[in-house]
Formats: C-alpha cells, sequence, structure tokens
C-alpha cells in the first residue's frame, strides 16, 4: 500500500505541471457478473514524451446511468486534482456515456474550463466504432463462426476429445497451432480463433 501511496504523490505532482490531460474510460462486466470502471488519464510531459497513467480502476455496481458514471467520473477527477484540466473524454457509444459526457461537458461549461467550446470534449472510440463495424460484418458468416465456435468448445470442454484432436493433427503433420475459443464481443478473438481454425480444416 505504501508504494501505491508513493507513485499516486509523484503522479499527482507531475500531474500539477501539465496544463491539459485527456480522459479515456470504459466499463465493463466480469465473469463474477461485477461492473468495473477504468479511468486513464493522457497527457504531455515537460519533454513532451506521450504519457498515459491509470487514474482509477473500480467496481461501479449498477445501475450504470449517465448520472452515475459522470459522478463516478467527477469524483476522480477531484482526487487527482484535475477537475479543471480535462480537455476530452473518449468513451464507447453507451447511450449512458452520451449522458454522462452530456453532464460533465455542462459542468465544465459553467466552470469555464472547456477547451475550443467544447467542441473536441466529446471524442468516440475509434476501437469501439472498428469492432461494431466488424461484428456486422461477421453476421454474412454467422452460421460459419458459430460452426467453428461450437466445435472448439465440444473440443475443450473435454481433456480426452482434446489430446485425441492433437493427436489426430500431428498424425495428419497439421501446424502444431492451438484452438482459441473467442470471446464473441471482441472481433479480433473471433479473427484469432477462425485463424487457428483455419489450419485444421
Amino acid at each position: 500500500m505504501r508504494t501505491y501511496e508513493n507513485e499516486k504523490t509523484k503522479l499527482r505532482a507531475l500531474l500539477k505541471h501539465v496544463n491539459k490531460v485527456h480522459i479515456t474510460t470504459d466499463m465493463w462486466t466480469s465473469c463474477q457478473k461485477l461492473s468495473y470502471m477504468v479511468v486513464t488519464c493522457h497527457f504531455i510531459d515537460s519533454d513532451w514524451h506521450l504519457q498515459r497513467r491509470v487514474l482509477n480502476f473500480c467496481n461501479v455496481p449498477p445501475p450504470h446511468t449517465g448520472l452515475l458514471i459522470a459522478d463516478a467520473l467527477e469524483k476522480c477527477f477531484q482526487n487527482w486534482g484535475i477537475e479543471n484540466k480535462i480537455s476530452s473524454i473518449t468513451v464507447d457509444n453507451a447511450s449512458s456515456n452520451n449522458v454522462a459526457i452530456r453532464i460533465l461537458k455542462d459542468d465544465f461549461r459553467l466552470k469555464k474550463t472547456l477547451s475550443v467550446s467544447g467542441q473536441l470534449f466529446h471524442v468516440r472510440c475509434c476501437a469501439h466504432i472498428t469492432n461494431l463495424l466488424v461484428q456486422y460484418g461477421l453476421g454474412e458468416i454467422r452460421d460459419i463462426v458459430d460452426c467453428v465456435r461450437d466445435s472448439i468448445k465440444y473440443l475443450v470442454a473435454s481433456e480426452s476429445r482434446l489430446k485425441q484432436f492433437s493427436e489426430i493433427a500431428k498424425q495428419l503433420q497439421l501446424p502444431s497451432k492451438k484452438l482459441i475459443l473467442d470471446v464473441p464481443t471482441r472481433w479480433n478473438s473471433t479473427y484469432l480463433m477462425l485463424d487457428a481454425a483455419i489450419q485444421f480444416k
């Protein structure tokens, strides 16, 4: 805990000398159905190097309304002393994020701390948009993806089936790539799953 406090003190001192910061934040739910939010701060240091620091990683109980998200972000900003230095916030396309950004933008407008009249305050996450586009495209081959996914689930659910599969692949002199089960909401993991599976077609 002492190391954490020391690092926090150093980062707080560093942030004191930074004029503007840019925030990225995301929320997700764990396998245990716990919701987490990460808040990352991006800024240019005095040597003109881009710096990235995680400011907060916390459990955020439901409901995940825009008001609660805005409140959690505001508390984080105040905790780090950067509430008047926020230049932009990057979030995914969740409607609750739109509400949170609107609340924060209105608050910062009242405090007169918005850069360029807030025109660049709300930044949409390009990775999230790319994921949505690719997921739409994957919909065209959904039957194939589901078949590959179900086959891999079947094989990895049993140690003996997986061992037998590996032995057959070895006998056929197929590449020794491991089977990968994707996370359906992450297109890149679906790509890796298909890329590995195609070796065994």
